[in-house]
């Protein structure tokens, strides 16, 4: 048990001599989960998203990502994690008897892909909206290929308690606005992110191996990499591959220096990006023989092409640009983007999970962060990498500051400063969750074999299985789970009434679209 505290940051001195420091809790939580349709045999799906489920369009929390069999699923944010935990839950439920005999992959590497043109793009209907979304999706098959796009992941979503922002803007808000204080603190937030991420890809880490089927569209790609056995290759020490460089090769995104010191930056790069013509997608063209194949030939189509592992996030109205919304309004809050699925929990994510991740994003938030530097996008991304296909190597060492250190001190340095947040978190607990959760992940960095991403691996080689027969096995555990836990009747017909109603939503845009594609779209990228 970490039983001292290391050096408090101002902010949480600042609140403590208040007696403010419960401030912390009581912040907005919601997830987003992203899983593969796949059949029996674990090959992935090509039935159309079951209608029974609603609309993919216009349904608030059951749609779809980049293929038509990659099932995103999203809950509403509450204060109290185990409510959005519990949504979660329900969600799938509902979602479970509409399969029939298909299931959703329970790892976020995919299986029983047989090349890029196995991969369904998804369908969103007829409307101006809807082809824009499938387009986007069409643009970035020409781009990446598909197979990249069909790695599922968790996003945490976290907004910081309300009230915490006026006591925080008394402290060193300056003349700054309320609202310019928020944004500028969370961007804080995600530069602090973007330094010590790498943690999380450690901890939660659940991609050490991959299919060999992953590769038959880029087979160049699976000689980086050491057998497993004759369907499986991996990294004897990695943690999650996927989020190491095998998805996005591509020279545009790598050169790309997005602005993350304010909020006017982050847009004004992220918008230049957009506009800017790239010539390899020039060569794609734009509309060839009078069919889109993707939106525009620029560095990036829209602001959600570029990935990053956490978005500043503000909710768009119907048809407005994103980074038009985080410039109108600012900063709601932000997306973290690196998890993993956890395919030992049927859900994807547990509790003690969560719990840390929120005491990790409010550390990020209450510690200093200066400017980010020229050089430091080069070297977060490097320890990233490290971490993703090396994180589990005895005595690996990171960059931090110019120096090296190794992965278990910074580890260590990280945990202890998290220690009097996680204790805050917990007032009036008897049972410390946020403490115990930083307990259990303290274990986790002295002893390697514990994470997540080994435990794949051992269990793969007691068992003497393959990737494949392993994902699709447990996938098949969690279908049984939930087929045997069906939802209550209340529930029930509340998910029901959504399906019915996203189904009418979609229709309804379809009916009342006045303008043609083409004009719908020159109106969209001209807003300002």
């Amino acid at each position: 048990m970490i039983t001292t505290y290391c050096c408090l940051p101002d902010r949480l001195k600042y609140l403590i001599a208040r007696d403010q420091q419960y401030l912390l809790k009581q912040g907005l939580k919601g997830i987003e989960k992203e899983s593969l349709r796949i059949s029996e045999q674990g090959t992935i799906s090509q039935k159309p998203h079951p209608r029974a489920l609603g609309s993919a369009l216009t349904h608030p929390y059951i749609t779809t990502d980049y293929s038509e069999a990659l099932l995103e699923f999203i809950t509403p944010p509450f204060a109290d994690i185990k409510q959005t935990l519990d949504y979660m839950h329900q969600i799938h439920q509902f979602v479970y008897p509409h399969l029939g005999d298909e299931m959703l992959l329970a790892t976020s590497m995919p299986c029983g892909i047989d090349g890029d043109l196995s991969i369904p793009i998804a369908e969103y209907g007829t409307s101006n909206i809807g082809k824009m979304k499938h387009i986007y999706r069409k643009g970035l098959w020409h781009r990446y290929g598909r197979t990249m796009q069909a790695i599922a992941g968790i996003h945490f979503n976290y907004s910081v308690p309300q009230g915490l922002w006026p006591a925080l803007h008394g402290y060193d808000g300056g003349d700054l606005s309320l609202e310019d204080f928020i944004s500028k603190s969370y961007f804080g937030l995600i530069r602090n992110f973007h330094r010590q991420g790498w943690l999380i890809l450690y901890l939660f880490g659940a991609s050490p191996a991959i299919c060999k089927t992953f590769f038959k569209s880029r087979p160049q790609l699976m000689q980086q990499f050491k057998e497993f056995d004759d369907h499986t290759v991996f990294h004897p020490y990695a943690t999650s591959l996927r989020m190491s460089d095998i998805g996005y090769k591509s020279k545009n995104q790598a050169g790309l220096k997005i602005d993350y010191n304010s909020l006017e930056g982050y847009v004004q790069s992220l918008s230049a990006a957009i506009n800017t013509p790239y010539p390899e997608y020039q060569a794609i063209g734009v509309k060839v023989d009078g069919e889109y194949q993707q939106l525009n030939a620029n560095i990036l189509q829209i602001e959600n092409e570029f990935y990053s592992t956490m978005r500043p996030k503000q909710i768009a109205k119907s048809g407005e640009k994103p980074t038009l919304a985080l410039k109108r309004r600012g900063v709601l809050y932000v997306e973290m983007r690196s998890l993993d699925l956890n395919l030992l929990n049927p859900i994807g994510i547990d509790e003690s999970t969560a719990r840390f991740v929120e005491a990790f994003l409010l550390y990020c938030l209450l510690h200093d962060s200066p400017p980010q530097g020229p050089d430091e996008f080069q070297i977060n991304n490097s320890n990233q990498l490290l971490v993703a296909n090396q994180g589990r190597q005895p005595g690996l060492e990171l960059n931090r500051n110019g120096k090296p250190v190794t992965l278990q001190n910074w580890a260590h340095d990280i945990l202890c400063a998290m220690q009097p947040i996680c204790a805050v978190l917990d007032r009036g607990s008897l049972d410390r969750p946020y403490q115990l959760a930083l307990q259990h992940q303290l274990a986790v960095v002295d002893n390697p074999a514990l994470t997540p991403s080994a435990r794949i691996l051992a269990c793969m080689r007691e068992n003497g299985q393959e990737f494949g027969c392993f994902a699709s096995n447990t996938s098949a555990l969690h279908k049984h789970y939930f087929n045997a836990e069906p939802l209550d009747a209340d529930s029930q017909r509340q998910f029901e009434e959504l399906a019915a109603t996203s189904l009418r939503k979609q229709a309804e845009i379809e009916a009342g679209d006045t303008l043609d594609f083409d004009e719908f779209l020159s109106r969209y990228f001209a807003q300002s």
